[in-house]
C-alpha cells in the first residue's frame, strides 16, 4: 500500500474529486487532455465547484499535481479511468472517450500495474472493450502482466452532504487477490466504507441498474403527474398523502437529464439487445421522461391559450438551464426541451441561470442566454425550470400580478403562485 502510486485519467465531476481525495494520502497525479482545464486546476480553481478552491490549493501545496503530460504519469502504478461515457443522437453508448483512455493507459502501463474503471458502462464493456485496447497498444498481457478492476462512480454532482468519502464505494478485480488489493486501496480513503463484488461484470451491473432504477421510478410519477392534471388533482399533493406509508418510494415529478439517469438506461438496454432481449419497462422508462421537456412546453401553451394571451411572438422567461439545481453542469439537460418546444411555437425564450457558463451554453446549444435577472414585466410566461436556490428569492408576484403566467417544473412554488406544475 506504501508504493502504491495513483493517477486519474479525466478530470471532471468524478475525477477531480477522487484524485483530490486520494491526494491526501497516495502520491497522485490528475491526467486530462483539455489544457485549459488543467491550468486552471493547477491555479487552484474548479469549475465544475465540486472541489473548494481551498480545498484544491491545499492538495497542490502537498504535492497534487494535475497535468496533460503522459511522461508525468509513467511511474504510476495504480491508473483510474473516471472519463464521461455519453450516448450519440440515436441513443446508442458511445465509448470513444473510454476507448482513447484505454489508449492512454496502454502508453504507460507497465507489468505489475493496476487499472480501475469508473466510468458507467455496460456489464462486459471493462473485459471485453477497453482491456484489449490496453493490451494492444502496451503489448502486455492481461491477467499476466497487468490487472485491472472496476469501481463504478457515485458522485452526485452539486451535493455537498454526499461527498465522495461519503458514499460507500463497490470494487471489483479481474482477480480475486486483485479485487481485495483494489478494495484495499479504495477503503483506505473511503470513510463509508467499500463492498467487494465478485467479479467486473457484477460491479458494472450494479452501477447500471442504479440509475435505471431512479429513472424507471421518476417515469412512474410523471406518467402519474400527466394523469393527475388531466383530472385536475395536484400531483404532489397524492404523492404527499401516499408517502405517510412507511415503504413508499418519495419520487417526484420532473425532468430527467444529465449525464447519469438520463443515460444509463441506454448502455444497459443495448448490452439487452445483443443477447436477443428488447427490454420493454427500461427504455419505456426512457421514453416517457425524455418527452416530458416537450410536455412542459405545451401545458404553458396551452395556459397561454386560455387566458387569451397571444402564443406567437409572445416572450417567455425560462429560469435555468442546467440539469439540476445548485450545480452548473448542463450536458444533456432536458429543460432545453422546453426551450427548443416552445421556439416550434414562434415563442421567443429568454434563459436565465446564474449556475451556468453562459460560453458553455452557447458551445452547447447554440442559445445566448441572459445574464441579469430582467426586471421588466413583459413576459407571457415564467417558467421554473430548475431550483436554484437564487430562484427561492426572486419575486415573481408581480409578474403574476401583471397577468404573467407562472410555471413551476419543480413543484415547490406556493400553490397560490402558480398556474401550473408537473
Amino acid at each position: 500500500m506504501k508504493n502504491i502510486k495513483i493517477a486519474v485519467i479525466g478530470l471532471g465531476y468524478v475525477g477531480l474529486p477522487l484524485a483530490r481525495l486520494f491526494s491526501t494520502k497516495y502520491q497522485t497525479v490528475g491526467f486530462d487532455i483539455n489544457q485549459k482545464r488543467v491550468d486552471a486546476l493547477m491555479a487552484g480553481n474548479d469549475d465544475t465547484l465540486e472541489v473548494s478552491n481551498e480545498m484544491l490549493k491545499e492538495a497542490i501545496q502537498k504535492g497534487f499535481i494535475c497535468t496533460t503530460d503522459l511522461e508525468k504519469i509513467k511511474d504510476c502504478n495504480f491508473y483510474i479511468v473516471t472519463v464521461p461515457t455519453p450516448v450519440d443522437r440515436n441513443n446508442r453508448p458511445d465509448l470513444t472517450p473510454l476507448i482513447k483512455a484505454s489508449e492512454t493507459i496502454g502508453k504507460v502501463i507497465k507489468k505489475g500495474d493496476i487499472v480501475v474503471y469508473e466510468s458507467t458502462v455496460y456489464p462486459g464493456a471493462t473485459e471485453e472493450d477497453c482491456i484489449p485496447v490496453v493490451e494492444r497498444v502496451s503489448e502486455l498481457i492481461f491477467n499476466v502482466d497487468f490487472f485491472a478492476g472496476y469501481s463504478p462512480e457515485r458522485i452526485n454532482p452539486g451535493d455537498k452532504e454526499h461527498t465522495v468519502e461519503k458514499i460507500k464505494k463497490v470494487t471489483s478485480g479481474s482477480t480475486p487477490e486483485i479485487g481485495v488489493k483494489v478494495d484495499a486501496v479504495y477503503n483506505s480513503v473511503i470513510t463509508a466504507g467499500t463492498h467487494l463484488a465478485p467479479t467486473i461484470k457484477v460491479a458494472e451491473a450494479a452501477k447500471v441498474i442504479e440509475n435505471s432504477q431512479r429513472d424507471i421510478n421518476i417515469a412512474f410519477v410523471n406518467e402519474l403527474a400527466k394523469i393527475f392534471n388531466l383530472m385536475n388533482i395536484d400531483t404532489h399533493a397524492v404523492l404527499e398523502a401516499a408517502g405517510t406509508k412507511w415503504n413508499f418510494l418519495p419520487f417526484k415529478p420532473g425532468l430527467v437529464g444529465g449525464h447519469c439517469i438520463g443515460v444509463d438506461p441506454f448502455y444497459l438496454a443495448q448490452k439487452a439487445q445483443e443477447y436477443g432481449y428488447h427490454p420493454e419497462i427500461i427504455l419505456a422508462g426512457r421514453r416517457l421522461n425524455d418527452s416530458m421537456g416537450k410536455y412542459v412546453a405545451n401545458e404553458v401553451v396551452k395556459l397561454m391559450i386560455k387566458k387569451g394571451t397571444p402564443v406567437k411572438g409572445a416572450k417567455v422567461l425560462m429560469l435555468g438551464i442546467t440539469f439540476k439545481e445548485n450545480c452548473p453542469d448542463i450536458r444533456n439537460t432536458k429543460a432545453i426541451d422546453i426551450y427548443h418546444e416552445l421556439r416550434e411555437y414562434d415563442v421567443e425564450v429568454d434563459v436565465y441561470d446564474p449556475w451556468a457558463d453562459p460560453a458553455e451554453v452557447k458551445h452547447e446549444y447554440g442559445i445566448k442566454t441572459i445574464t441579469e435577472y430582467p426586471t421588466g414585466n413583459n413576459y407571457g410566461a415564467i417558467i421554473l425550470a430548475v431550483a436554484h436556490h437564487e430562484f427561492m428569492t426572486i419575486n415573481l408576484q408581480d409578474h403574476k400580478d401583471n397577468g404573467c403566467i407562472i410555471y413551476d417544473v419543480k413543484g415547490i412554488l406556493k400553490k397560490e403562485l402558480t398556474d401550473g406544475k408537473l
